[in-house]
């Protein structure tokens, strides 16, 4: 008897409701199918964009979730359900989680911007607050760097759109900057014309712009020089150090000195 009554008031129901649960039923099923429509044309115009994968695949599942979360109340309000309630407590809840999330929400949020704007990309030579290093990964959350002593390096995404980015490898070229001091006693044409004979010997050193070599400043023990070759950016640090070692060697060779600080001492004897 009871099973009959149910069948009775479920036949009633349908009844009364049926064009509704249909409706519902068809909001949920295209709703659904539209939602992962949108979510994938989205990843593919990023990808199209040539957007980082992390960030796409994110992307991708935080359209189709949300999508579908509005489907779902969408549907329960065809078939009378009162969703208002549903729709604060998502609300509060989101609330909360943004709230305990803060930090990393900023993180997030920049770690999105440095995909999309790309100051620097995977393979930079960077200086990211405060930490120098050659970019391994940019994540959704975190950078990661390699320190010339090959020290790994993580950095908060938040902390690096919050400072100065310095990027070395970006223009392709960098400026070696280096200081010769030779003796007052030697001449100075000399050894600017030996200097600048060492940079026109080595290929790396480029034409343009032109390497600067002149007087800079007149010092306590040497005058020097100022030398300045443009070089590529990877052969920055090979430049550095064979240049520095092959104007010591030339400088001697042609009979220039590189003074050691020195200071006269004048003794003045006085009467007894």
């Amino acid at each position: 008897m009871d099973m009959e009554n149910i069948l009775k008031n479920t036949y009633a129901y349908l009844l009364e409701h049926g064009l509704q649960v249909l409706i519902a039923l068809a909001i949920f099923v295209i709703g659904r199918w539209l939602a992962k429509l949108i979510a994938r044309w989205l990843g593919a115009a990023m990808t199209k964009a040539k957007v980082e994968k992390t960030l796409v695949s994110f992307v991708e599942h935080v359209c189709y979730i949300a999508l579908f979360v509005t489907v779902i109340i969408a549907a329960l309000a065809k078939l009378g359900v009162q969703t208002a309630q549903y729709i604060a407590v998502l609300g509060a809840a989101g609330l909360a989680i943004g709230l305990a999330l803060q930090g990393s929400l900023a993180n997030f949020a920049s770690g999105v911007l440095l995909i999309f704007f790309k100051p620097f990309k995977v393979g930079d030579f960077v200086e990211l607050a405060g930490a120098k290093g050659t970019v391994r990964e940019i994540q959704i959350f975190t950078t990661v760097l390699d320190t010339p002593d090959n020290v790994r390096v993580v950095i908060p995404n938040g902390q690096i759109t919050g400072s100065t980015i310095s990027n070395y490898t970006a223009n392709g070229t960098r400026r070696v900057d280096l200081v010769v001091g030779v003796s007052y006693g030697d001449d100075i044409h000399k050894a600017k014309a030996v200097i600048e004979s060492v940079l026109a010997a080595d290929q790396r050193v480029l034409k343009e712009p032109a390497a600067t070599v002149a007087v800079s400043q007149l010092g306590d023990s040497s005058v020097n020089f100022v030398v300045r070759p443009w070089v590529k950016a990877e052969h920055y640090w090979d430049v550095y150090f064979e240049i520095t070692a092959k104007m010591k060697l030339a400088l001697d060779n042609n009979g220039i000195t590189i003074p050691f600080p020195q200071r006269d001492v004048h003794i003045k004897k006085e009467a007894i």
